[in-house]
């Protein structure tokens, strides 16, 4: 009783001070909405198709029309529409993989003795360049090949004399380049073509983050302002050692275990508090759907709490004032969010950070709730992450404790 007595008194302390709550909800909060902001574009899936700049003099001709649909309906290419005097600078850029610049009068030229070239602007010594050219290649090699027939077929008539006159020759003309273009795409479709598209079996990529940017922010900005909250309940510990409230305490009919149990619990009320208020605000609010796996989702909590305050417990008893509360509670929380993922997903840093990040325990606190939010995980996958915080709570509650006799020795 007398356990939770303490408890209860250093909970009614740090919630009277408004500052406390600011950092305990209304930054968490605000933090998580501009976080959530900053990733929205990372939680859209990217367009894996190249972009290939349009640069068309030639105008309407059926031709290079059904060039653009040829490349467009191949699903590896998405056309970006410019002008001439633009391309070489987008390539150069990066803004687009290549361009693409038909000349005008392609498609009138295309029948008579000397067809014009198309011009391809891409960087040939990079894997882009050389895949974009053959992409196009095979498209320029259907259409042109239909060209080739068409003139067979025409050069069939004149010698025929079945051709009267120009208008003759141009509707047969026109007759037959269409005939021949949807040859090529009806034998495309019927699968005569042998194609390589992979030398795996293509399974169906997931949207990043889920596809809610809030998956990222909201644990994110819950473990960040968990270590930033101990501030106010840790500084309870300094302010007791300078008015010698600890050590009468000490000479009462409490034991010193239970000084400590007293103040570590009610650590671990505040931080279970604020992350269960984090986390219904994301559920109800943003979308993030802690409450697919909700036994999972109160592992992690549970566990991360104990780990919060026990190092809040351990930052109590270390620190000499309330100045030096605050610089040890923000060297936490910097080294613990900046290398734990609260900022941004570890798995688009290196392999060395990686590893270094999944040395702090804010890594694994990511971790167990975003096997649930992100990979769709079940409880299985929380195990794993819980046990850690839970070893990382017990070797800081054993410093704390160390430190307490220390100081009373």
């Amino acid at each position: 009783m007398r356990i939770l007595d303490l408890a209860l008194k250093d909970l009614s302390q740090v919630l009277r001070d408004k500052m406390s709550l600011l950092f305990l909800l209304v930054m968490p909060m605000v933090f998580t909405l501009v976080m959530g902001l900053a990733f929205s574009g990372a939680a859209q899936p990217a367009n894996p198709r190249l972009p290939l700049g349009w640069v068309n003099a030639d105008g309407e001709s059926h031709l290079s029309q059904r060039l653009y649909a040829d490349l467009e309906a191949s699903g590896s290419v998405r056309w970006v529409e410019m002008d001439p005097a633009d391309a070489e600078t987008a390539v150069r850029r990066g803004q687009v993989a290549g361009a693409l610049v038909i000349p005008a009068g392609f498609g009138q030229a295309a029948f008579s003795a000397a067809p014009l070239q198309l011009t391809l602007i891409a960087d040939q010594s990079s894997t882009t360049g050389q895949s974009l050219f053959q992409i196009v290649r095979a498209a320029v090699v259907r259409t042109l090949s239909a060209v080739e027939i068409t003139r067979l077929d025409l050069a069939a008539l004149a010698a025929q004399n079945a051709l009267i006159d120009e208008e003759a020759q141009a509707q047969e003309r026109e007759a037959a380049l269409k005939a021949a273009l949807a040859g090529w795409m009806q034998t495309d479709q019927q699968g005569a073509w042998v194609r390589v598209e992979c030398a795996v079996a293509q399974t169906e990529q997931a949207a990043p983050l889920g596809g809610n940017p809030f998956n990222q922010s909201s644990p994110g900005m819950l473990v960040q302002f968990a270590i930033t909250g101990m501030i106010g309940a840790a500084g309870i510990l300094v302010q007791e050692r300078k008015t010698r409230t600890l050590q009468r305490l000490i000479t009462t009919a409490m034991k010193p275990w239970q000084i400590i149990a007293g103040h570590w619990l009610a650590m671990v009320a505040l931080v279970l508090g604020q992350t269960l208020l984090l986390i219904l605000f994301g559920q109800l609010l943003l979308g993030v759907n802690y409450f697919r796996e909700p036994l999972g989702v109160l592992l992690v909590a549970t566990a991360f709490s104990l780990w919060i305050a026990s190092m809040g417990l351990f930052i109590g008893m270390l620190a000499q004032g309330e100045e030096q509360v605050i610089l040890f509670c923000l060297i936490a929380m910097f080294l613990f969010t900046s290398l734990g993922g609260a900022w941004f997903p570890l798995e688009v840093t290196s392999k060395a950070f990686y590893t270094i990040g999944h040395l702090t325990p804010g890594a694994w606190a990511m971790d167990g709730l975003q096997n649930i939010l992100v990979r769709g995980l079940g409880l299985a996958s929380v195990w794993q992450p819980a046990g850690i915080l839970l070893a990382y709570a017990l070797g800081f509650f054993v410093l704390a404790v160390w430190r307490f006799r220390a100081r009373e020795a």
